[in-house]
């Protein structure tokens, strides 16, 4: 960074730093911080309902992802679910495609089992490494809902082009689908075969949502308050240019381009 900072962008990331600690002290200290609502994380206990009611199994799908931020951040939901889903001694079942994620996995759905008080209900079979192929792993999870004529089906993590063929099964066999992935070119077909699909941020900001974790949340709005902070720079310099290119004669004009860029000259 020593090459390339400046001063505009020491203070920028000063600011950055100053608005997540800030939210997070707030957070701690009993302050309620608004998150908008997500409508695909709301749907969470309404689907685990629907699969007790039916009185079947839920499938937890991570997709292809490893030991990794994504495959974390939907470990961290695998967690949400199979907790709500011990409370009214529904099953679920988790196919993965990772060797290092299904040591996780397992370790996260025992957790999970014994934080609701219901130990007993962990089944090691229910943890599933099908295939390291992409392909093969996706043959597997469409025979488990069919065989297991599963109600319900999470879909978080990283997925690619077989994204649209696991929907399209599991739409057929006629279970409630949720899914949430970083990866924009499956997006479209999530929002087209899926009841309810999380995109963009708010993958990443699933943990914060479903736990209410203070250092969480306090972490996740300081980083909103950052992107407004870079937002607002931007159409400030964006003013600053048009007005010194068509009204080079203004005052206003000329005090925002000597200010604005002899600061921000450098870029961020």
């Amino acid at each position: 960074m020593g090459d390339y900072a400046n001063k505009a962008v020491y203070v920028v990331e000063g600011l950055l730093c100053f608005f997540i600690l800030y939210k997070i002290f707030s957070a701690r200290l009993g302050r309620e911080l608004y998150i908008r609502r997500i409508a695909g994380l709301s749907a969470l206990d309404e689907a685990v309902g629907r699969a007790t009611e039916m009185g079947k199994p839920m499938l937890f799908v991570p997709g292809l992802s490893g030991l990794d931020i994504i495959g974390l951040q939907a470990m961290s939901v695998l967690s949400h679910v199979t907790k709500h889903a011990a409370k009214y001694g529904t099953r679920v079942i988790v196919p993965l495609a990772d060797a290092v994620l299904y040591t996780v996995a397992e370790e996260v759905v025992k957790d999970a089992y014994a934080d609701a008080g219901r130990p007993e209900m962990f089944d090691i079979d229910d943890i599933r490494y099908l295939s390291g192929r992409q392909f093969a792993w996706a043959s597997g999870v469409i025979g488990i809902i069919y065989r297991e004529q599963i109600a319900t089906v999470f879909y978080f993590g990283y997925f690619a082009a077989e994204a649209l063929v696991l929907t399209e099964n599991g739409q057929q066999a006629g279970a409630i689908q949720i899914a949430g992935t970083t990866e924009t070119t499956q997006v479209p077909f999530l929002l087209a075969s899926c009841d309810y699909t999380i995109i963009g941020d708010e993958y990443y900001a699933t943990s914060a949502y479903l736990s209410r974790e203070p250092t969480l949340l306090g972490s996740l709005v300081g980083q909103d308050w950052g992107k407004i902070l870079i937002i607002a720079i931007i159409i400030l310099g964006s003013i600053t240019a048009t007005l010194a290119l068509t009204m080079p004669g203004n005052a206003i004009a000329h005090f925002l381009q000597c200010h604005f860029f002899k600061f921000f000259g450098g870029g961020l």
